[in-house]
């Protein structure tokens, strides 16, 4: 309940027209793309051979918002070096139109999932079976595909950067 008044109060922060938009584009498949646990492993498949920087995230959640533009920095910064940032939103796959909405208005060059599965805890499965819905949550794989850490709560930076940095070593 509180999670959609939030999701509703982002809506309103948007323009119509550009809310109207993401909505098009995303029931035309164009953004995002929605996962399930089998395409989420797959997902994660392509990426062996990189290290994975998985965050999961959502439009309601303030320290989630914070971080992304350190994440996406870090992606900037260590892509060279085979770094990759998979993001996914975990809000409710029925507010699609409000989570392209809030990227394409916040973060336009953010490229994340979404949740496809009416249930978080089935696609996050996939890399943590004992997963406790906090968010932000962030799992650093390493390029054989194994998780090597799990980090909740917002980080700066700095500490993402040391994190990512040892499994590059």
């Amino acid at each position: 309940m509180i999670a959609r008044l939030a999701c509703a109060l982002v809506a309103l922060w948007l323009p119509l027209d550009a809310a109207r938009a993401a909505e098009t584009a995303a029931a035309e498949g164009a953004w995002p793309q929605r996962v399930d646990a089998e395409s989420f492993r797959a997902v994660l498949e392509d990426r062996r051979g990189e290290v994975v920087v998985l965050n999961l995230w959502a439009t309601w959640c303030i320290p989630c918002l914070k971080e992304i533009p350190d994440l996406m920095q870090l992606e900037r910064e260590l892509a060279p070096q085979g770094v990759a940032l998979v993001a996914v939103s975990m809000d409710d796959p029925a507010d699609v139109g409000i989570v392209a909405a809030y990227r394409q208005r916040n973060f336009p060059e953010f490229h994340t999932l979404l949740r496809g599965e009416p249930d978080m805890d089935t696609l996050v499965s996939v890399v943590d079976p004992s997963w406790n819905e906090l968010l932000p949550t962030t799992y650093l794989i390493d390029r054989r595909g194994d998780v090597q850490r799990r980090i909740q709560g917002k980080r700066s930076l700095d500490d993402f950067r040391t994190e990512v940095q040892a499994l590059l070593e």
